[in-house]
């Protein structure tokens, strides 16, 4: 089958949890433009500045159409009361601790937030008889598998706990889609950016390293190609999976055009007019060598076509970084 499932209307209202984060944040504004009632959950999570994710959540908390609940959906009778009161079907699952590496040394907290908040948002949705679902999960899963990487490939050799928790994540809602009836898509995010991009985040975390004319470290030679997907994309096959709901899938969202470290770190420079002051250190082992994401799938299911070349997603971003980061 060539042609896209046949959409279906937004809903009226939605959940979103994870809703101050850099992808929450713009799928949300993007619901409400659509006319969409959100109940926004989010709980601040420190892995970094409460303040970047309350200026994320803004403009979104100004809006009559906007619940925001701030909450940790590991507090199951919170979490609970809010999807009771939502008067929703559908939930975008976006909340998770993020970071690839520094799930390495702090396992306890990505598997109780990541896999037991999951568990408890599934809770909640079955006691509340809701039947849509559409998770956020990652290309970190692939590991090292061949690419480029396919939805049927094992996806069972993780190379970091982060990936592990999301690829459970991702098997425990075939689960709940098996024995409850609960639509699940799992929507595997490429290196998402854009605005609002989490500091932590290798194209931020650059931009600022340049900007402030401090040492950049680069782990490996600067061969290690990134999957990037500029943050409208990623919204677009958000949107198009909760219009297009299956009992259980899971949908690959990229841009399917691979870019090294070193292209990445040149394109900064040129739009910072500025020179990065490099620094090489081996190889990171938990870093994967290469994401490059087939979206066949999801052009077939979901009409997906990544509109935003790198070049362009870049200059969209540092405009915003340059914008946040002028003097007051």
């Amino acid at each position: 089958m060539n042609d896209p499932i046949a959409v279906r209307p937004l809903p009226k209202s939605v959940i979103v949890t994870g809703a101050a984060g850099f992808i929450g944040s713009h799928l949300t504004e993007r619901l409400l433009v659509e006319g969409v009632r959100v109940v926004a959950i989010d709980n601040f999570d420190p892995y970094y500045p409460r303040s970047r994710k309350e200026a994320n959540l803004a403009s979104a908390l100004r809006h009559p159409n906007l619940t925001f609940h701030e909450l940790d959906i590991r507090d199951k009778d919170a979490l609970r009361q809010a999807f009771q009161s939502s008067g929703s079907e559908t939930v975008f699952h976006l909340a998770a601790r993020p970071g690839v590496r520094s799930s390495v040394n702090d396992v306890d907290d990505y598997a109780s937030l990541n896999f037991t908040g999951t568990v408890n948002v599934f809770e909640a949705m079955r006691e509340c008889r809701m039947t849509q679902f559409v998770f956020g999960a990652s290309s970190s899963v692939y590991g090292d598998s061949p690419v480029p990487f396919r939805e049927d490939a094992a996806a069972d050799r993780p190379l970091q706990p982060y990936a592990a928790t999301k690829r459970a994540c991702e098997m425990l809602a075939y689960t709940y889609s098996h024995l409850f009836g609960i639509n699940a898509t799992c929507t595997r995010f490429f290196t998402a950016y854009g605005p609002r991009l989490r500091p932590d985040l290798a194209l931020h975390k650059f931009a600022n390293l340049i900007w402030t004319e401090q040492e950049l470290t680069i782990f490996g030679d600067g061969s290690a190609q990134r999957d990037f997907t500029y943050i409208s994309d990623i919204v677009d096959g958000l949107i198009a999976s909760i219009q297009r709901p299956f009992a259980y899938e899971i949908i690959n969202l990229g841009n399917s055009n691979t870019i090294t470290v070193k292209a990445m770190i040149d394109a900064l420079e040129m739009r910072l007019g500025k020179t990065a002051k490099r620094v090489y250190l081996p190889p990171n082992p938990s870093d994967m060598d290469v994401t490059y994401a087939d979206i066949s799938k999801a052009k077939r299911l979901l009409g997906y076509q990544p509109k935003v070349p790198f070049e362009e997603g870049v200059r969209r971003f540092v405009e915003w970084f340059k914008e946040v980061n002028a003097p007051v």
